[in-house]
């Protein structure tokens, strides 16, 4: 609404000068015997009036009388990429639905802000960002982006043996990823998260899973990934951001990170979905080091998963797993801790190689 106001106010100073103008040009015309034409200032007058009036009308009018654009503004087919909706679209909803999303894409992009350590709101989480792992505010392509959440949940998931809903999946993020405390499931903060997500999945139809959603998967290794290679990697292309020591560099504000940790006691926990190596070296390859995209990666698959090997043996914060996977046979191949449903040892389930395995789970 700022604009429009901008306009009526000057729009008002204008038809104010222009009165103020003409009658003081007609008096000095009249006193000096020379001709004035009332009908030239009267349609200038007019016509800013008439611009006043639609911009008040514009005001007034609610937004539901407009006609909606469509509610993603980058279609996509089978071979594209699903990029979400444009956010020049969110004045498209009502002022309260607006405010929320607004919010809740906030709270995606700057969590630490509201609900770090020194959060203005609570303090939940460990001081990362949810932007952090998912890139853009959950809108890259490959970048572990929310493409798929509000159309494909409630699911159900192996993780926990039961049908999920999207507090659920949001919860896992908070106790896992940022090793913390999610909020309540009816605090503002979590209603704000789901209207962002719910509108991050306008025109997507119900178990629509549009390509470019989450993260990559990438072939596996001939070999267990190697972390000795994975640490010359880090060193040449990582720690000039997350640092040698992985801690990551705090924000100007102190209350974020500019670049997040890595490892240690402020990234995340081993019960979060990057501590799988298939799910990290997939992250890694289409984003990382700074600048790289699914388009220009800077990384080999190889690369990626050494590297991936290298930060997630390091020391992070543990977590209670005993509740996970209570089907044993439902854990994925590269589950770093048993037990498992065969016979392959705990570090090859965590390092690889993993084709091995997975064809024995084929044969079985």
């Amino acid at each position: 609404m700022t604009a429009p106001l901008i306009i009526l106010f000057a729009a008002l100073v204008v038809w104010v000068y222009l009165a103020v103008v003409d009658e003081a040009a007609e008096v000095l015309s009249r006193r000096a015997g020379l001709p004035f034409d009332p009908k030239r200032s009267r349609r200038a007058r007019a016509l800013v009036l008439a611009v006043m009036a639609g911009t008040l009308a514009l005001m007034i009018t609610p937004k539901d009388q407009f006609e909606a654009s469509p509610p993603v503004v980058a279609s996509w087919t089978a071979d594209s990429l699903w990029l979400g909706p444009d956010t020049m679209q969110l004045d498209r909803l009502d002022d309260e639905q607006e405010a929320l999303v607004r919010y809740g894409r906030e709270l995606i992009r700057n969590t630490a802000y509201y609900l770090g350590p020194k959060g203005t709101v609570a303090q939940l989480t460990n001081g990362m960002d949810c932007e952090n792992c998912h890139l853009d505010a959950g809108t890259r392509p490959w970048g572990n982006n929310y493409g798929a959440v509000w159309s494909t949940y409630p699911k159900f998931r192996e993780r926990s043996g039961s049908n999920e809903t999207v507090v659920k999946r949001v919860t896992d993020c908070f106790e896992r990823s940022l090793n913390g405390t999610a909020p309540d499931s009816t605090a503002h903060e979590m209603q704000a998260i789901l209207a962002y997500l719910e509108w991050l999945g306008s025109g997507l139809e119900r178990g629509t899973r549009p390509k470019g959603s989450g993260i990559a998967d990438l072939a596996f290794l001939d070999r267990a990934a190697d972390t000795t290679k994975g640490a010359a990697v880090y060193t040449a292309k990582c720690a000039s951001c997350h640092l040698q020591d992985g801690q990551g560099i705090l924000a100007a504000d102190g209350r974020s990170y500019q670049y997040p940790p890595l490892w240690g006691p402020n990234s995340y926990n081993i019960g979060a979905g990057l501590y799988r190596l298939s799910r990290f070296a997939g992250y890694v390859r289409n984003n990382m080091p700074l600048g790289a995209t699914w388009e220009a990666a800077q990384l080999t698959d190889a690369e990626a998963w050494d590297v991936a090997a290298y930060i997630n043996s390091r020391q992070r914060p543990t977590r209670d797993l005993s509740s996970d996977w209570p089907r044993i046979a439902g854990k994925p191949v590269d589950h770093p801790f048993g037990p498992y449903a065969d016979s392959f040892p705990e570090h090859q389930h965590k390092y690889g190689p993993f084709a091995p395995i997975a064809e024995a789970r084929k044969k079985k």
